[in-house]
């Protein structure tokens, strides 16, 4: 059960709770299909759908995360809208660090007399990562390829320059909090009085007051824009193979490197070729005299045209393999193999000179025969 304030990420992606991997992988792909910016242009309500999916998918695809959210209901040191606490009489046994971090869990803050010091505002931080699922055909998949990507992401507000300042005015240090980005209040509990660190609510933490915030980003230090990718899938890649572009991701905060950009390969089904893994699958139909007595075959592969030895004596349904036509291994010089199912295939029609022969062969074979 999600905890109080946090999205159920199984009813996000319409699956149930004790749905397996594959499962939660499938309903990811079907629901970003759907919601894909790309394919709702101008649509909020799908674009906030598809942040959600991307949300959950990262969460219950990720085995130490989805066994958190499991247990707390949420992912994180800290649980949605604090933590509550119970379960003891007075403060015994509770040295001044462990109240600190018990109220600060309950009531948002930190408290003095705890030995952790708040984050900096202003320190740089990096930017979140994004993903996006590019679909190839098996030959593209076999050559190798490249995608022209339109990725939206939050970036540096080109107005502004990341200061959040309008270009000219000044930045001062903000007199609530002089300079620290927090500020301390007393609060009265049942063990007395405890000082309370929050973040100070005229400069929100940065620490700065801002003569004139920056019209473009309001700010912010970042705006949502569109940004074209290049991405270069390299061959031998397989349906769910994640690929990471680095630095494509969203836009850092106050000089922070940007996240990465994830891509997700998925394979579209190939009318001529089945994979399975590094191998691909092929079938020839041969006659019964070239399946009794050998031939050579034409067989299609992605490197062009092969010729396949049929042995004398070749039955229905053996599989023949040409080494080293299938996929290629990533990373790789290596390929996997073409394996080509043989079929017989039996007359319907026979003129009189080839049933004679036909009788002639089974009455050699000691066989009877009808017709």
């Amino acid at each position: 059960m999600a905890a109080p304030g946090q999205k159920d990420y199984y009813e996000i992606l319409g699956v149930s709770r004790n749905a397996s991997a594959d499962e939660i992988k499938k309903a990811y792909r079907t629901l970003t299909r759907k919601y894909h910016p790309d394919l709702n242009p101008g649509n909020a309500e799908a674009e906030e759908k598809y942040k959600e999916i991307n949300e959950a998918h990262e969460v219950l695809s990720d085995p130490k995360k989805k066994a958190q959210y499991d247990q707390f209901g949420y992912v994180g040191d800290v649980p949605p809208n604090g933590g509550g606490f119970g379960g003891f009489g007075g403060a015994g046994g509770f040295s001044q660090e462990d109240l600190g971090d018990i109220f600060g869990q309950f009531f948002g803050g930190e408290f003095g007399g705890a030995s952790r010091r708040s984050s900096n505002p202003n320190a740089p931080r990096r930017g979140g990562d994004l993903e996006a699922t590019v679909t190839v055909t098996l030959e593209e998949a076999f050559n190798g390829t490249t995608r022209k990507l339109e990725i939206p992401r939050m970036d540096t507000c080109p107005h502004c320059g990341g200061t959040c300042a309008e270009p000219g005015s000044k930045t001062n240090t903000c007199p609530t909090c002089h300079g620290s980005g927090q500020v301390y209040s007393t609060v009265n509990t049942m063990f007395g009085q405890i000082q309370q660190q929050t973040v100070c609510p005229t400069c929100r933490g940065k620490g700065k007051k801002i003569e004139r915030e920056c019209k473009q980003c309001h700010g912010k230090g970042r705006v949502k824009r569109v940004q074209n990718v290049e991405v270069k899938i390299p061959a031998g890649v397989d349906t769910g193979l994640r690929l990471r572009v680095s630095g494509k991701g969203e836009a850092g905060i106050n000089g922070g490197p940007a996240g990465d950009l994830f891509i997700v390969t998925e394979i579209m089904p190939d009318a001529r070729f089945t994979r399975k893994g590094d191998d691909l699958y092929n079938t020839v139909e041969i006659s019964f005299p070239q399946a009794s007595l050998g031939c050579k075959v034409k067989i299609e592969t992605f490197n062009g045209i092969e010729t396949l030895d049929i042995p004398a004596g070749t039955q229905p349904g053996t599989r023949l393999r040409i080494r080293g036509r299938g996929m290629p291994r990533i990373n790789s010089r290596s390929k996997g193999d073409m394996n080509v199912l043989v079929k017989v295939r039996v007359p319907k029609k026979l003129n009189d000179k080839q049933r004679q022969l036909l009788r002639d062969l089974a009455k050699e074979s000691g066989e009877e025969t009808e017709g």
